[in-house]
């Protein structure tokens, strides 16, 4: 007997620094609506975005996608990192310039700790150019592990370094 998974609601993080950003972010979203068994659910507004962790970047294109899935997390993290590799993401080096950046942040309410894979991102709670664009499509969803909504992790996360300026339409 072959079962089909569930369907899910995840939630995926773009972002690009690279060229004409807002152009692969869109070029990405595009993609991920031809994984076969993903559905788009919404796309939140684009954001500008100060570069986290690192100096002397140039700032990012950051939105969220929100998207039904018959997918495993897995088999979706290996469709997003074959989109990534299509589009020219060459990883040297943790948090460099990339020309696209796709991350599942959350996958349902599932709690996933695998080698190549955590999900809720470890560090989405600490950073406003997710949680902004999170709060635009589901500001009462509630963190698995946290046990907050997103609009209550954007009032707690630090603002120093981390200007988010949404992009006008």
């Amino acid at each position: 007997m072959n079962i089909k998974p569930q369907m899910k609601t995840a939630y995926i993080g773009i972002g690009s620094n690279l060229g004409d950003a807002h152009h692969h972010c869109l070029t990405a979203v595009g993609e991920i609506e031809r994984i076969p068994g993903c559905i788009l659910i919404g796309t939140s507004p684009w954001y500008m975005t100060e570069a986290v962790g690192v100096k002397n970047q140039d700032w990012y294109v950051n939105g969220v996608l929100s998207v039904s899935v018959n997918l495993s997390a897995q088999g979706l993290i290996h469709h997003l990192l074959h989109i990534e590799m299509d589009m020219g993401r060459v990883r040297k080096e943790r948090w460099e310039s990339r020309i696209i950046d796709l991350d599942i942040l959350l996958y349902g309410e599932d709690i996933i700790r695998q080698e190549n894979l955590t999900i809720p991102h470890p560090l989405m709670h600490e950073r406003r150019f997710v949680l902004t664009p999170m709060v635009d499509l589901a500001p009462e969803l509630i963190h698995p592990l946290l046990k907050k909504t997103m609009t209550e992790l954007l009032a707690l996360a630090d603002k120093d370094g981390q200007v988010v300026e949404r992009i006008k339409a």
